[in-house]
């Protein structure tokens, strides 16, 4: 073979490596891997607590109504809702209204009629000119008048809206400038001591509690932590929040307050069913507990109902006994991934 015939032959052969190069597919990229440490998941429940949410609430009965006993102006609100009063203290203001006054200065005008009617009737009886029984008609009569007038007078001078007892002031219904009727509605307070907790909780958790067992109502800023008894565990499930209300009694002086919110450590025991896992297995995902669960080298994901904590390990359904779950890692594994083991 000639120089030439060599060159064009060895063109030809690179040619065509480049080509057959260049038809190859390109590699995958490995799909990721996390390192993680797994842990069994254990028969049995443990016993332990379950922290519960609810808040403040005034006590059945508790909430008193003070009320106009005539028609009156409001002139000042006092005590606007909120405030802390002891017994007597003033409320609200109010003036007799043009109706109230008109109607007191009638009922003092009959009265001094009916009383001038009965002085004649008795002298008119000691002249021999009237009988007994006009006389006692006449005093019946002035009896009733001047009844009606101290009333009256006794209501509109009863304007000045007292706290009946010592309390909260909850609302107060009307405006300065509104005229409130006769036993209308002026503020509401609720005693002091008269309040009691009310808590969501779980239906299956609810069906565990009793009247008496003891709840840990936890400390804020304002004051410390107590225990206080079940009162009562509604019979029915709230179609909107799904959670059983549990309601318990609050003692007086223990500075929690109508509206308060508060979170309470509730007893949880399951006996022997469901599962526990290390805390430290257990994830969120906007309030949704879960946990992921390894088989074959893959993580999935459960999400669970958490039922107790004690001891470092939590209580829960929706996996079963023998499961391999995350403990460490599981911030960094997707539903799906494949895993390994440290």
């Amino acid at each position: 073979m000639t120089k030439f015939g060599t060159s064009i032959w060895m063109a030809a052969s690179a040619m065509l490596l480049v080509g057959c190069s260049g038809s190859t597919e390109e590699e995958k990229p490995a799909d990721p891997v996390a390192l993680v440490t797994l842990a069994r998941a254990e028969a049995g429940a443990v016993a332990g607590t379950v922290t519960i949410y609810g808040a403040a609430e005034p006590s059945p009965g508790s909430k008193l109504a003070l009320v106009a006993p005539a028609e009156g102006v409001v002139l000042s609100i006092d005590a606007p809702p909120g405030t802390a009063v002891r017994a007597g203290q003033v409320v609200a203001r109010l003036a007799p209204s043009p109706t109230t006054r008109l109607d007191l200065s009638k009922a003092s005008s009959d009265a001094r009629v009916a009383d001038l009617a009965l002085a004649r009737a008795q002298r008119l009886r000691a002249d021999g000119l009237g009988s007994n029984a006009e006389v006692e008609s006449a005093r019946a009569a002035a009896r009733s008048a001047d009844l009606t007038r101290s009333s009256l007078a006794a209501r509109s001078g009863g304007l000045l809206i007292r706290a009946s007892t010592a309390g909260v002031v909850d609302a107060v219904t009307p405006s300065p400038g509104d005229v409130v009727q006769p036993g209308g509605d002026v503020a509401s307070i609720t005693r002091d001591g008269a309040v009691r907790a009310r808590f969501g909780a779980d239906p299956e958790l609810a069906r565990t509690l009793r009247p008496g067992m003891p709840l840990r109502i936890k400390a804020n800023a304002g004051r410390p932590a107590l225990t206080v008894p079940v009162e009562s565990i509604a019979p029915t499930i709230d179609p909107q929040t799904r959670l059983v209300a549990v309601f318990a009694r609050v003692p007086a002086g223990s500075a929690i307050v109508a509206g308060e919110a508060l979170a309470a450590d509730a007893p949880a025991s399951r006996g022997s069913g469901g599962v526990s896992v290390p805390y430290a297995a257990l994830l969120d995902d906007a309030g949704q507990p879960y946990v992921f669960v390894v088989a074959n080298g893959v993580a999935h994901r459960h999400d669970v109902t958490v039922q107790a904590q004690a001891g470092g390990r939590v209580s829960l359904a929706g996996i079963g006994a023998g499961d391999a779950v995350v403990v460490e890692g599981g911030t960094a594994v997707e539903d799906g991934m494949k895993v390994r083991t440290r």
